[in-house]
């Protein structure tokens, strides 16, 4: 399946990871995205990801389904951005399952880093952004609805400054 190409202003960032890896994965590329859907969340999560604190992320397959988006497989490369669209690492998505919000487990949850890393934080962000999702695309929650739990590994970080 053809993917997208990321977009113009971050072409030097991708590039930059190509000629850094000697890869030629154009193909392999899935999409560039910012986590949640605030600000404020969004940058934060983005910060655990570059602590290699978040390895993993949930996403409402009903939200995929309702943009025409087919769900990340093992292998694809996506570039992490903040809030305001800069590039900050590149995740390659390692292993995906699909399950029932209730069936999500204690150590995915941890996985996926956020608050206290528990499966009682979990379920009640993804409860809450879940439902803002469904509420935008005429879907009603459900314990029941279907989570692509998807794990990664940062394999561009970015540059790290020099010590002095």
């Amino acid at each position: 399946m053809k993917t997208e190409s990321p977009s113009p202003p971050l072409l030097p960032f991708w590039n930059e990871f190509l000629a850094s890896t000697g890869r030629h994965d154009d193909a392999r590329f899935y999409e560039s995205f910012y986590f949640a859907d605030s600000e404020d969340v969004a940058n934060s999560l983005a910060q655990l990801v570059l602590a290699g604190v978040k390895r993993a992320t949930g996403a409402l397959v009903w939200g995929l389904e309702a943009q025409a988006k087919r769900p990340p497989v093992p292998g694809d490369l996506s570039i992490v951005t903040d809030w305001a669209g800069t590039p900050l690492c590149i995740i390659e998505t390692t292993d995906t399952e699909v399950v029932p919000f209730e069936e999500v487990t204690e150590e995915f949850a941890a996985t996926e880093g956020e608050g206290d890393k528990s499966l009682r934080y979990w379920r009640e962000e993804h409860w809450a952004f879940f439902g803002r999702e469904c509420s935008q695309i005429g879907r009603e929650p459900s314990s029941r609805m279907p989570v692509l739990c998807e794990r990664f590994k940062v394999v561009f970080p970015p540059p790290r400054a020099n010590a002095a």
